[in-house]
């Protein structure tokens, strides 16, 4: 009975990690995730033999008392980019994610700004003080570009549209233009983060991850330097939730759940007759 209700409670899990996949089927960057199971422990009811001289040995006998959750896996493949024909939205067209960050970036001029959180969601728009912002309004990071040289002078800064600037675009390198004085400028570039374990991000809600014990160190590059990926402007990525899979483990939890509750009755009629026994 009791390895019968750690069934029902790993396969409700199950269950609620599907009805999560199925409703954010349309959540921009949305990636799903599987749930696995491990066996619990196990009751030893005889142990080992080694062979002797008269017998060949025998095996030992074990009891299942159970199972357990063993993960739950973050599914990280690239989902199907959509183009909008919006130019401040962009997908990563490969592995990493955008660095989103809070601060000040008002307080100095290019104050840097913590990246705190990472996301696939490239739905961006321009804040009222000029900046490139999320949609939670968190500053969107890069870094800003020398128009003489065209090297980096400040990096890990807020993206920051000059108040006369008009025609914002973002590139495939992620360079982020707009036409000032009459003029295409490119006044930053958009950075992308990636890391050795991915899976191991941590999801903070909103459509941003947040990195663990077990994600490592994180690496910045640029879109399309050095084997890095590049970004599609004007597209967004869906979610890589396959339905046709998904529904298919609704299902399988589903009969997990109905045959784990089918032993919890089969044991208490047992039970009964057992009691009955008296009569």
């Amino acid at each position: 009975m009791f390895s019968a209700i750690s069934g029902l409670k790993q396969h409700q899990v199950m269950l609620d990690v599907t009805a999560n996949d199925i409703s954010n089927v349309n959540t921009v960057g949305y990636k799903s995730a599987r749930v696995t199971f491990q066996d619990s422990l196990n009751q030893l009811q005889r142990g080992a033999a080694g062979a002797n001289t008269a017998t060949g040995g025998s095996n030992a006998a074990q009891v299942g008392m159970g199972v357990k959750l063993g993960s739950i896996d973050n599914l990280m493949s690239t989902g199907t980019s959509q183009p909008t024909g919006n130019p401040l939205d962009v997908s990563i067209q490969g592995e990493g994610f955008f660095q989103i960050g809070e601060g000040n970036p008002n307080g100095a001029a290019n104050a840097p700004i913590n990246a705190t959180s990472y996301t696939r969601a490239g739905n961006f728009s321009v804040s009222t003080e000029g900046y490139l912002t999320n949609s939670a309004g968190q500053y969107v990071v890069g870094y800003q570009i020398d128009q003489g040289t065209g090297n980096p002078i400040a990096t890990g800064v807020a993206i920051k549209i000059p108040d006369d600037a008009a025609n914002v675009a973002i590139d495939t390198n992620g360079g982020v233009s707009y036409i000032q004085n009459g003029q295409r400028v490119t006044g930053y570039r958009l950075t992308i983060a990636n890391f050795a374990n991915a899976t191991g991000l941590e999801r903070s809600g909103g459509n941003s991850w947040t990195p663990s014990a077990n994600s490592g160190q994180k690496t910045v590059s640029t879109p399309g330097v050095d084997g890095a990926s590049m970004v599609a402007p004007g597209t967004l990525e869906m979610s890589n939730v396959d339905l046709s899979q998904t529904f298919t483990n609704m299902i399988t939890a589903q009969r997990g759940f109905q045959a784990n509750s089918r032993v919890i009755s089969t044991a208490d009629e047992m039970l009964q007759d057992l009691v009955n026994l008296k009569r």
